[in-house]
């Protein structure tokens, strides 16, 4: 089959590689009908986080399930499912407390040994654990499947990150990060209630998607600027709620700097560059408190998914350039060059 590998820095292919088999009775094999280019899959691009050469990579799909092992009963050949950028084996502690990222028998797709979802097809382990089941009727629907798509991560992590912020019904909420889990942040808000939604970014094409999730106010600045500015809509005060979903030290001063006194900051973005820019003495003044982390989104999953299908929630918007599975290391290009929000991937 053909999968996405990475050798070096910038250097992504699309190579022949083995078909996945069932190797454990609690495996499945699962036919990759969609997958996408997460931002945090530029790390690796850039050479900021360690990869082997030849690795797969990819951590977010959906597709059709192939082979199932011996021991597999909650999906059956022919199913269309989901898969969270995790597996997890659903039954130890930490699965049964929600907290799916800390499986003890859990692991990343891409990891040494393992395929990506940047692929023609994977081998699921847990698959009773890990994968869920989606409305056949979806796999004709290519709208349908692209906002599905997005609760194997973006959506998931967005509402991980309300959650942690402590969004409520009448609150203020600020988001720092115009990506796609910045955004997927500001729709999970408006579905939580939030009363007013402040968007921090600089890319008109992306705020205009954040304005169509709900934002009610747009904030074009960093730094300083940035939170002089939140202040200013705020009557001084900052945001009951906010979400940091970029990952930088200049981003999480920020997130501190416009939180209400009282408040919580919710972050995902994933943590690069030098520092925290946390002072714990300012946080500890102001009784700010901060939660977040890798979102267990496979948690997340049933909650969103009647939401998708109704349409109340629709997140497919965050994807804004289409290839195929050839066309990967273009969309790496694409999402570097920040002419591409986000990248969805076609295998049919």
């Amino acid at each position: 089959m053909r999968a996405t590998t990475i050798h070096a820095p910038f250097d992504m292919r699309v190579e022949d590689v083995p078909e996945p088999l069932v190797q454990l009775p609690t495996d499945a094999v699962v036919r990759v009908l969609r997958a996408c280019i997460c931002g945090s899959d530029l790390w690796a691009y850039r050479g900021e986080s360690a990869r082997q050469p030849g690795q797969r990579i990819g951590h977010e799909f959906l597709g059709i399930v192939e082979e199932t092992g011996s021991e597999v009963s909650g999906v059956r050949t022919g199913d269309l499912v989901v898969a969270p950028f995790v597996w997890s084996d659903g039954v130890c502690d930490y699965c049964r407390e929600g907290l799916t990222t800390s499986c003890v028998h859990g692991g990343f797709w891409g990891a040494v040994g393992y395929d990506g979802g940047q692929g023609e097809a994977v081998r699921v382990p847990f698959a009773d654990g890990t994968l869920v089941r989606l409305p056949k009727e979806a796999a004709s629907d290519d709208h349908l499947l692209s906002a599905l798509l997005t609760l194997s991560d973006v959506m998931g992590t967005g509402h991980h990150a309300a959650l942690g912020a402590g969004v409520r019904k009448g609150a203020t909420v600020a988001v720092v990060g115009d990506g796609a889990v910045g955004l997927c942040a500001v729709l999970a808000a408006k579905r939580l209630g939030a009363e007013r939604i402040i968007a921090l970014g600089r890319h008109e094409v992306r705020t205009d998607i954040a304005r169509r999730f709900g934002a009610t106010d747009v904030v074009a600045a960093r730094g300083e600027d940035a939170v002089a500015a939140v202040r200013e809509l705020t009557r001084g005060q900052g945001a009951h709620a906010v979400v940091e979903a970029v990952g930088t030290e200049q981003s999480m001063r920020t997130a501190v700097g416009i939180a209400r006194d009282g408040g919580a900051i919710g972050f995902v973005g994933v943590p690069h560059g030098s520092g925290t820019g946390l002072d714990l003495g300012v946080m500890f003044d102001r009784n700010i408190a901060l939660r977040g982390g890798v979102a267990p989104v496979r948690t997340y999953i049933p909650e969103l998914l009647p939401d998708i299908l109704d349409g109340t929630i629709d997140p497919s918007p965050v994807f804004d350039l289409t290839v195929d599975l050839e066309g990967v290391p273009d969309g790496y290009k694409a999402m570097d060059e920040r002419t591409a929000l986000k990248v969805l991937v076609t295998n049919s």
